[in-house]
């Protein structure tokens, strides 16, 4: 079974790409949540956190560091989610590490 993240990478299905680099890929949710909603996801396939290793610290601070850009650059000055799903139970329904990033309305807490 492919990976739909995957097939995003490698430009098989199309997404709203709002930031590439060799190893990150950001794109707008098909779902959004809220009036900025998108995922960030490293392109190399990673299952979940749980499956991370050391030598994928770099990407996941890549990721953390973009998200900042990016959300600036949104205009998320007044707050962002960032959401990670992980597991069965965590609610995850694509099994490669991604990001939610939420924005431009009123978060509650706790979420649903």
């Amino acid at each position: 079974m492919s990976c739909v993240f995957c097939e995003i990478v490698k430009g098989n299905l199309n997404s709203d790409i709002i930031y590439e680099d060799e190893e990150i890929l950001a794109f707008k949710d098909i779902e959004p949540k809220a009036p900025v909603h998108f995922l960030v996801i490293p392109k190399k396939h990673i299952k979940s956190v749980l499956e991370l290793s050391e030598e994928d610290l770099a990407v996941i601070s890549k990721i953390f560091w973009n998200i900042k850009d990016i959300a600036q650059n949104l205009g998320l000055e007044k707050g962002f989610r960032i959401i990670n799903n992980c597991g069965d139970d965590g609610g995850q329904t694509v099994s490669h590490i991604h990001f939610h990033v939420l924005g431009k309305r009123k978060m509650n807490w706790p979420p649903g």
